[in-house]
């Protein structure tokens, strides 16, 4: 079982400037919540608790403001900073201390997913062992993504980045699962012709070794990339849609650090003396009287 967790939330936000000239795109609201809480949920909901997050230069401290340790979760959090972006397997690399010679998950701190039975997949994906392991759901324009191409068996056969001809429509999300390894093999990468270490090429090294598997996000699942302006506010109107239908919250780490009892709710009240008065404290105060 995968006990660790690294969540990327460095690089420049270019896409989205100018909003991301004076902050972290992972700190921006999605919402009623700021989007550094998605990335996290899904680490929580896999049931990992020992997380680092990998945050710009001189940026640690906007960070924790915010989340300063994880006590408040249950949890164990805490930060690098990375001077320059270098491709996202520079993070196992950044980590490798953290790491320990553990297996670990990775999540991008710009990616959002959600669905009915994500929690048993999370789970079911940080069960790994030895090897690779990916999150796939399906896409409509999947030249803009990297894919993987599954036999019958629902073998991976090839996998491939931003392909020009069609192999599938089947793309690789911004979770991923590695065993110990997962550090020798970035330091063997080579710089690709963008100048940085590239996900695929790791992938591969896993693929070739047959050591790379995968697990879908199934039909009513959500896979949505806050990378753009466009997609940023799209993912808002998701969340607003969905939470003010259902009444409840999406990425609420409070909430799922009690339901993992990971907390009483004596911390609880604490995290609603810290937001103050807002609509997010209202929701987490009905979590005292369940």
């Amino acid at each position: 079982m995968i006990t660790k967790g690294i969540i990327l939330a460095g690089g420049t936000g270019s896409r989205m400037s100018p909003l991301t000239k004076a902050i972290n795109k992972q700190l921006l609201p999605i919402y009623d919540k700021p989007l550094i809480f998605y990335p996290l949920s899904i680490l929580m909901l896999a049931k990992i608790k020992d997380i680092l997050i990998i945050v710009n230069k001189g940026q640690v401290e906007q960070y924790k403001k915010l989340i300063p340790n994880g006590d408040n979760l249950g949890i164990k959090i805490t930060y690098k900073e990375q001077d320059k972006p270098r491709g996202l397997p520079d993070a196992f690399i950044l980590g490798e201390k953290f790491i320990n010679n553990k297996n670990v998950a990775m999540i991008l701190g710009d990616n959002f997913f959600y669905g009915q039975n994500l929690s048993s997949i999370l789970l079911k994906s940080a069960k790994i062992k030895e090897g690779a392991g990916i999150l796939l759901h399906k896409v409509q324009n999947p030249e803009l993504f990297g894919v993987a191409k599954m036999d019958k068996n629902k073998k991976i056969i090839s996998i491939k980045e931003k392909p020009k001809k069609f192999i599938s429509n089947d793309a690789i999300t911004g979770l991923y699962f590695f065993d110990k390894n997962v550090v020798n093999y970035a330091k063997k990468l080579k710089p690709s012709k963008r100048g940085e270490l590239e996900i695929i090429d790791l992938l591969m090294m896993y693929k070739n070794k047959n050591k790379l598997r995968a697990n879908f996000i199934g039909r009513g699942g959500a896979w949505l990339d806050t990378g753009s302006i466009d997609d940023y506010y799209k993912t808002i109107a998701f969340v607003q849609a969905v939470e003010n239908r259902q009444g409840l919250k999406i990425a609420c780490i409070e909430e799922i650090a009690l339901l993992n009892e990971w907390i009483n709710k004596e911390k609880i009240k604490r995290s609603i003396k810290f937001y103050g008065k807002c609509q997010y404290s209202d929701y987490l105060k009905k979590l005292l009287y369940k």
